[in-house]
C-alpha cells in the first residue's frame, strides 16, 4: 500500500492548480454574481486536457487514470465550482458513458471534440417527477422502425444550453418500466428540440443548468447507447462514477473553504493575538483537517477502485455521502471563522457555502447514497 503520488500525478496537481489560481480565479466572483458561464475557461481546460482526462488516446483524450481526475477536479474546485462541474459531467457521464457503452462510430463521431473542449455534453436524466426515482421517466422515445420519436421535458440540466452533445434517457417499452428505458444520442440542432431559460440557482451559479423540451424529435437509430432497454443500466452504471467526480468536487470545495480559514486565522488577530491560537478557532481547523483528510482517502478509494475494474458502486457512494457533508460543514465554519468578513464576496467563503450545499442533492442525493451503501452492508 503506497500513499505516495506518483510524479505524473504530482505534476497534474500543479497544473491544475495553476489553472485554478491564474485563471479561474481572476474574474470568479463576478462570474457568481452575474451567472456568467466560464466559457473561455472552459476552452482552456479543454486545451491543457482536463476534459477528456480519462478517454483513450486515440479519441483524443489525455488517457490518464480516475486518480489523476480526483486530483484534477479537487484542485480545481478549490476556487470555482462552476466550472468543476463542467469537467465533472463531460468526464464522468458524457465522455465515460460514450467510451465505455457507445459503438465504435459514436466514440470516433463524438469523443474527439468532447474530449479536446471544442464542444462539451450534457448528461439527461432528470424529470419533473423523476429525481431519485429515476424509473419513472416519463419521457418517452417511441421506436418508429429506422427513429425514435422523443417527447418529453428534463430539468435540472448542466450545460443545458451551451453542450452540443446531450445524452438523454428515455422510456421506450411502457410495460417493461425501467428495462424498456433508453439512452439516446441527441443535438440541440435536432428539430423540436428546444431549452428553457437558465434556472437562478442559490450556488455554483456560473454552470449553465437548464430545462429542455422535446417535441416530437426524430433520433436515429443509430444513435442509441447500447442495446434495447440499456438505457437505465447505463445510466445507473455512469453515475456511480459521476459520483466520484462529484465527490471530488466536494472535497475541492471543502479543501479551499478551509485553505481561506487557516490563512484567514492567521492574519486576523483578536485579543492581543492571532485568533489562530485561540482554541476556539483551533480545533475548528482540526476537525476541518482531519474530515477533509478523510475524504480525500475516500475520494481516492474510490478512484482506485475504478482503476483496478474493482465495483466502485458503494466506495463511490461512501465517498460522494462523506464528502459533501465535509464540504458542507467546513464551509459554514469557514464563514464563521472570518466573522463579519465571511458573509461578504470578496472573501470567496460564504461562495463555498452557497456551492457546497448541491454535492448533497445532484447526482444522487445523500439519502440514496445511504440506500446503496445500506443495502450493500445488509447483503454482506
Amino acid at each position: 500500500m503506497d500513499f505516495n503520488l506518483t510524479e505524473e500525478h504530482l505534476m497534474i496537481q500543479q497544473a491544475a492548480r495553476d489553472f485554478a489560481q491564474n485563471e479561474l480565479l481572476p474574474g470568479v466572483i463576478e462570474r457568481d454574481e452575474k451567472q456568467i458561464f466560464p466559457t473561455e475557461q472552459i476552452k482552456k481546460m479543454g486545451e491543457l486536457g482536463f476534459l477528456g482526462m480519462m478517454v483513450d488516446p486515440k479519441y483524443g483524450g489525455s488517457g490518464l487514470d480516475a486518480i489523476s481526475y480526483v486530483i484534477a477536479m479537487e484542485e480545481i474546485s478549490k476556487v470555482d465550482a462552476s466550472a468543476s462541474v463542467v469537467m465533472s459531467v463531460n468526464n464522468s457521464l458524457v465522455c465515460w458513458g460514450l467510451q465505455e457503452f457507445g459503438t465504435e462510430e459514436q466514440k470516433q463521431k463524438y469523443l474527439p471534440g468532447l474530449a479536446s473542449g471544442q464542444i462539451h455534453g450534457a448528461f439527461c436524466l432528470s424529470e419533473p417527477e423523476a429525481g431519485s426515482d429515476a424509473t419513472s421517466q416519463k419521457t418517452t422515445a417511441i421506436d418508429m422502425g429506422d427513429h425514435y420519436l422523443v417527447n418529453g421535458t428534463k430539468n435540472w440540466i448542466t450545460n443545458g444550453n451551451t453542450a452540443s452533445v446531450y445524452l438523454v434517457i428515455a422510456q421506450t417499452h411502457p410495460e417493461l418500466k425501467h428495462k424498456g428505458i433508453n439512452a439516446l444520442i441527441m443535438t440541440k440542432d435536432m428539430p423540436g428540440f428546444s431549452v428553457g431559460p437558465k434556472e437562478q440557482k442559490m450556488g455554483i451559479r456560473g454552470s449553465d443548468t437548464h430545462s429542455l423540451m422535446f417535441s416530437d424529435v426524430k433520433v436515429p437509430k443509430e444513435n442509441r447507447i447500447g442495446e434495447d432497454g440499456f438505457g437505465f443500466k447505463f445510466a445507473m452504471k455512469t453515475l456511480a462514477g459521476g459520483r466520484i467526480g462529484i465527490a471530488s468536487q466536494a472535497l475541492g470545495i471543502a479543501s479551499g473553504a478551509y485553505e481561506l480559514a487557516l490563512k484567514y486565522s492567521k492574519e486576523r488577530k483578536a485579543f492581543g493575538t492571532e485568533i489562530c491560537n485561540h482554541q476556539a478557532i483551533a480545533f475548528k481547523l482540526a476537525d476541518m483537517a482531519v474530515n477533509i483528510e478523510a475524504a480525500r482517502h475516500l475520494c481516492m478509494k474510490a478512484a482506485w477502485d475504478k482503476d483496478n475494474h474493482k465495483n466502485y458502486d458503494v466506495s463511490g457512494a461512501m465517498a460522494k455521502l462523506f464528502a459533501s457533508q465535509v464540504a458542507m460543514d467546513t464551509a459554514v465554519e469557514a464563514v464563521q471563522i472570518h466573522g463579519g468578513n465571511g458573509y461578504v464576496k470578496e472573501y470567496h467563503v460564504e461562495r463555498l457555502m452557497r456551492d457546497a450545499k448541491i454535492t448533497q442533492i445532484y447526482e444522487g442525493t445523500s439519502e440514496i447514497q445511504k440506500i446503496v451503501i445500506s443495502r450493500a452492508v445488509i447483503a454482506g
